[in-house]
């Protein structure tokens, strides 16, 4: 029998790092002068190539035994068995929702204020994002049965597809949040300065800014994540399977993770705290000073001090109460935000800093709740605005329950501010 140097190559490589063994002669030319390589040779050495990667994958799992084992890593594992029913209703009625709201933000009464038109675009977005959702989660999750892969090369690019066209969008989402909160602190803290006026000049200027950021801060994220084709040597007919592949190992991939972790997430939380805890201290302040002028409530006393026209004066004009309520708003929906790109931030700052053992073991189980908080974010907007705001449960009326829903109330509704919703 001809000597199979192939697989003698793959028996060199597998017994390094071993002892007390004789080191093979190095090959020469003249040994493999007239040897005819054969199927057989190629089969023998995948076969034996794939033996090598198995023990190199078993040894690193011994380095990373023990990482993230406990009880709320049984609850994650139960709850990714219906991620894909939970998820795909969130996605049906956050998709209506959104387009709810596009259909309210784009009336000619709401429309006239930037930040309606900051919520719109954002509705917009998440509308996209739970669009492209809904065949993704029913194929991933639904159809395809549990520990069932699907392998194929068009699965492959839709896998690649869904990763960048979700997170760029959500990025977008990231971007107007931080544009909504920066705008209504200036709002409020500035009202009649020279910022102020320039936002107003530059609305569209600053939406637009978003879309266009985000794309470029996602640009390492498209050469990390590839298609990779690969053989499974175990089985007669040796068909190609496709899956997308990314090298743990490289610079890249670690500045990717830095990037979308710190740059992406973080960094938008930490303003979005800052900017929320002075919007809350200026929503603490206008209570102080209602309680100071409630006064007028107590009729003996203003019977005696006061008669009822100068009691009415002392009572908070219409638009600071609007504006608060406003306010109030604004403040829910980053409150909102902070909870759910907060926890992807911290576990993509863990997986860059602690690398393998992290991002192999603790990562994935949490992968499913970090799309069911995102989600969530996306599809709440519309049950927010219609609790806590009235113009839009008003202007929601005037379009969806009444024709004639009545000229003075909606002459009332549309002397706004530029800083009211």
């Amino acid at each position: 029998m001809k000597i199979n140097y192939l697989a003698a190559m793959m028996q060199d490589i597998g017994n390094v790092g071993q002892t007390h063994l004789e080191p093979r002669k190095p090959f020469n030319d003249t040994v493999l002068k007239g040897y005819k390589l054969t199927s057989n040779d190629i089969d023998n050495f995948l076969k034996y190539w794939h033996e090598f990667q198995m023990k190199n994958a078993s040894s690193q799992v011994d380095e990373c035994q023990g990482y993230c084992q406990g009880e709320i890593y049984n609850w994650l594992r139960a709850y990714n068995s219906i991620h894909g029913y939970v998820s795909l209703m969130i996605c049906i009625f956050g998709t209506i929702a959104n387009i709810l709201n596009i259909m309210v933000l784009t009336r000619k009464e709401m429309a006239k204020t930037p930040i309606n038109n900051i919520l719109k675009w954002l509705a917009v977005a998440d509308m996209f994002v739970m669009l492209e959702y809904i065949p993704y989660t029913s194929y991933q999750y639904i159809y395809m049965g549990p520990g069932e892969k699907d392998l194929s090369y068009t699965w492959a690019v839709c896998l690649l597809v869904h990763m960048h066209f979700t997170q760029i969008l959500h990025t977008i989402s990231i971007g107007l949040t931080v544009t909504l909160a920066v705008w209504r602190y200036v709002a409020i803290r500035h009202p009649n300065g020279g910022c102020a006026n320039f936002l107003l000049a530059h609305s569209r200027e600053a939406i637009l800014l978003p879309f266009i950021l985000s794309p470029i801060l996602c640009l390492p994220t498209y050469f990390v994540f590839k298609v990779r084709e690969t053989y499974d040597v175990d089985k007669a007919n040796e068909e190609a399977m496709y899956h997308v592949y990314f090298d743990k190992d490289s610079v890249l991939y670690r500045f990717n993770f830095w990037i979308h972790s710190v740059l992406i997430k973080l960094l938008p939380c930490g303003i979005l705290i800052v900017i929320s805890a002075v919007l809350m201290h200026v929503l603490c302040e206008a209570s102080r000073r209602r309680l100071k002028l409630r006064d007028y409530n107590n009729p003996a006393k203003y019977a005696i001090q006061l008669n009822l026209n100068e009691a009415k004066s002392k009572k908070p004009p219409r638009c600071d109460r609007r504006n608060d309520r406003t306010t109030l708003l604004l403040v829910a929906v980053l409150v909102l935000f902070l909870i759910t790109e907060f926890p992807q931030g911290l576990l993509g700052l863990l997986s860059g800093v602690m690398e393998k053992c992290f991002f192999a073991h603790c990562y994935p189980p949490f992968g499913e709740l970090m799309d069911l908080l995102a989600l969530i974010n996306a599809a709440v907007g519309f049950v927010l605005y219609g609790l806590m705001s009235k113009q839009f449960r008003s202007t929601f009326r005037s379009l969806f329950m009444k024709r004639h829903f009545g000229s003075t109330e909606m002459t009332r509704l549309t002397r706004v501010t530029t800083t009211c919703v």
